[in-house]
Formats: C-alpha cells, structure tokens, sequence
C-alpha cells in the first residue's frame, strides 16, 4: 500500500515538480518496492529514448532524490520518509523481446504452414 501511495506521489512530482533539462517528457514509474523496515523503497523507472537519454534521465531523478523524499516526508504525513533509490526498469525491455521472438516463431510458422500446403498442391489463403 504505501509502495502505490509513493509511486503515485512521485510521478506527480517528476511531472509536475521536476524542471530538470536531462529528464525528458515520458517518464514513467513502472513500480515501487519498499523494503521491510520502510527505510529504502527502490523506484523503477522507464524512459523512453536512447541509452544515452536514459542514463541521463536517471542521473537527474538520483540527483532530485533528496527533495523528493523530503516531498513525501511532508506529503505523506511520514516521520521519516524512505531512501529513495532509482532504477532503470529492465524486465520492460525483456518483455517486449519475449513479444518480439513470439511474433517471430508465430510469422515462421505460417511461412511454414503456407509451403506445406503448397507442396500438397492444395494452396490455402493465409487470411
């Protein structure tokens, strides 16, 4: 519950608060894990661009780290807020390469299936 509660308040601040040049317009916080003691939540993010802009955009959201814990701190109505660490989200990227080598194996595979029923001499539209 409070791991959704930061991830909303920190995308909030990113989008609203965040006037730093190296971030660029689409940043999204994909999850938040707080661990148990409440003292580090690990936020991870995914920004679209190159590797170069991603590695930027991180920098400046590990830089911004302290004022948005601060935020929160006061936003939440917390004690103490936890340590805010940023990752780049990586199972997004394996995701859509799972897709991608489905998509492949799916196309091969009507390839294949087109040619057998040519070889039968019976074409079938693949439609």
């Amino acid at each position: 519950m409070l791991a959704s509660t930061i991830q909303k308040e920190l995308a909030e601040m990113i989008m609203r608060e965040l006037h730093d040049p190296r971030l660029p317009t689409i940043v999204s916080i994909t999850r938040v894990k707080v661990s148990a003691d409440l003292s580090i939540a690990d936020v991870f993010v995914t920004v679209m661009g190159t590797p170069g802009q991603q590695t930027a955009a991180l920098n400046a959201l590990k830089h911004s780290a302290g004022v948005m814990r601060t935020k929160l701190t006061k936003a939440l109505t917390l004690r103490v807020a936890p340590f805010l660490k940023f990752h780049l989200d990586e199972d997004l990227k394996k995701e859509l390469a799972v897709l991608d080598l489905l998509d492949q194996v799916a196309r091969e595979n009507a390839e294949i299936d087109r040619k057998r029923a040519e070889a039968a001499g019976n074409p079938q539209d693949p439609a």
